[in-house]
């Protein structure tokens, strides 16, 4: 196992205008840790690992492996791919096509000069880890996406790498698929322990994997945390969006207290402490509870909206449903209760009550900061 220092990292491209992949990132890495980088297209995550495997060349900063330096700008180090004992696994899963599977994942012991017995056996043992032993002899053509993506894998971790860089390696395979795999990776990890870093644009798999999240944002951090911490405090209104909570109302406060879009707001808003005229509310379309007109809140801390149905889908377990709350297009996820029962008959322009409680909502200041449920500013680690 091996930690990873970045200090100060900063890489521009050039063109009119230029682009700042990365912006002064300092990012530390525990050793045995699996680290997610999180994004949209462009945030800086895949030059970051770029950078780290020695395929990208950064303008300033310095990125150790342990204490090995693989690059330092001001020293004029630059440590080449080959020779930073790292195994990675890319999105394409880059197999030879003329080579067997054997062949293809010994590719790395023998840039490592591992032959003979010795290149055998972890071959063997790492086909047995991701199931890939009965497929040593075919070629990557005889493979279905799944199995090549396992090849790929086996070949990432044969030489037995002290770090790991996974390129969005799930992206290319079809959704049962992707979860099958996420799981081995998850477990694989689990059992040998190696450090990795791994970039995704997808926020299940970075929850389902990741130790901790570094949400990227413009080649900086936005948010660094753990899939718990992230998921329960977002930091920014960006983050929030980013892992889901794509729902977005803004409150007013007024003369006759809370209100959206000019009409007071129905629920209990006393225990709310801020100062903020204004309060934006970031949540995920499982916690906007819908209900026929004149239905009870169930819960304390809650508000009530009245809202009308824009289209109701059929999920088997679920029924996923647009509504809008005055001028807003709000989704919602029910359960489809029973057959013939008030969820399953939704129906468009139908009139109905979305309930919101407070513990689920992202509350976010004028300032853009975060509330805790008490109405506080929360301190997010970064």
């Amino acid at each position: 196992m091996s930690s990873v220092s970045i200090k100060g990292l900063s890489k521009r491209f050039s063109g009119k205008p230029p682009t700042i992949a990365i912006d002064d990132l300092e990012l530390e890495i525990a050793p045995g840790e699996f680290l997610v980088l999180l994004g949209p297209s462009g945030c800086g995550k895949t030059t970051t690992l770029r950078c780290l495997a020695g395929l990208e060349t950064a303008d300033i900063g310095s990125i150790a492996f342990g204490d090995k330096a693989v690059f330092d700008a001001a020293r004029h180090l630059n440590v080449s791919p080959n020779k930073r004992g790292i195994g990675m696994v890319f999105q394409s899963y880059a197999l030879w096509p003329h080579m067997t599977v054997r062949k293809n994942v010994a590719y790395p012991l023998r840039a490592r000069k591992i032959k003979g017995k010795q290149a055998s056996e972890w071959i063997e043992e790492v086909a047995r880890l991701v199931d890939t032993a009965n497929l040593l002899d075919r070629y990557p053509a005889q493979l279905s996406g799944g199995q090549q993506q396992r090849v790929a894998l086996s070949r990432g971790l044969v030489a037995r790498p002290e770090l790991v860089l996974f390129d969005e390696p799930l992206s290319n395979l079809d959704a049962r698929l992707r979860e099958l795999v996420r799981t081995e990776i998850y477990e694989l990890h689990q059992r040998l322990k190696f450090t990795a870093v791994y970039v995704t644009h997808d926020q299940v798999e970075a929850l389902a994997l990741g130790d901790r999240l570094a949400i990227m944002r413009s080649g900086a951090l936005e948010q660094l945390g753990t899939p718990d911490e992230i998921f329960e405090e977002p930091a920014s209104e960006y983050v929030a969006d980013f892992i889901g909570m794509s729902n977005r109302l803004v409150f007013e406060r007024l003369e006759q207290g809370w209100t959206y879009e000019g009409e007071p707001l129905d629920g209990d808003m006393s225990w709310l402490q801020t100062s903020s005229p204004t309060l934006t509310a970031r949540t995920r379309s499982e916690d906007v509870h819908l209900a026929p007109p004149g239905t009870a809140a169930e819960w304390p801390q809650t508000v009530n909206l009245p809202a009308s149905v824009v289209a109701s889908e059929f999920g088997g377990r679920h029924l996923d449903v647009v509504v809008t709350i005055g001028g807003t297009r709000v989704q919602s996820r029910i359960p489809a209760g029973e057959r013939g029962g008030w969820a399953r008959g939704l129906e468009a322009g139908q009139q109905v009550v979305a309930s919101l409680r407070f513990r689920d909502l992202a509350l976010y200041d004028e300032s853009g900061a975060l509330l805790s449920s008490a109405g506080r500013r929360v301190a997010v680690a970064s």
